[in-house]
């Protein structure tokens, strides 16, 4: 998971995040992780860089949550240059789901309210490593990152 991983690491000054958001990012980002949607996601083919095959699917997703919640505008400033706007963990939670939210406390092993407020602080540094051109990567810039 070579591009995961070092947007894990850079996305925080000090690059240190608690396990469980890196468990809930994982599971947000990495298409294949979740098991429980609402609705099915469209298919990407398998990417030939082999563990980032599901992050375009899953930031795809994130994309559209958020556009579809009225929030189009911070997550593009989060993939664009210049500086990330910050999202509070209400809005956040909003734009996740309900669903989406109490899966990934689970997985992560803590409080709903707890995981919103840690996303709320990871989450824009997180897009912006994983999106270094100012978009969302291509399926073959993913093949081509090297861990």
């Amino acid at each position: 998971m070579g591009l995961f991983d070092n947007a894990l690491q850079d996305a925080i000054p000090g690059g240190s995040l608690a396990k469980p958001v890196m468990i809930a990012l994982g599971a947000l980002l990495l298409k294949k992780m979740l098991t429980h949607e609402s609705a099915p996601a469209p298919q990407t083919p398998p990417q030939s860089g082999g563990d980032d095959g599901g992050l375009l699917g899953g930031l795809s997703e994130l994309v559209s949550k958020f556009q579809n919640a009225g929030h189009g505008a911070t997550i593009d400033t989060w993939i664009g240059s210049g500086p990330n706007r910050p999202i509070q963990p209400g809005p956040l939670g909003s734009a996740l789901g309900q669903t989406t939210i109490s899966d990934l406390a689970r997985r992560a092993g803590v409080s709903e309210q707890d995981l919103l407020n840690q996303l709320a602080q990871a989450l824009p540094g997180v897009i912006d490593k994983l999106t270094p051109n100012g978009r969302l990567p291509t399926a073959a810039e993913l093949g081509m990152r090297q861990p």
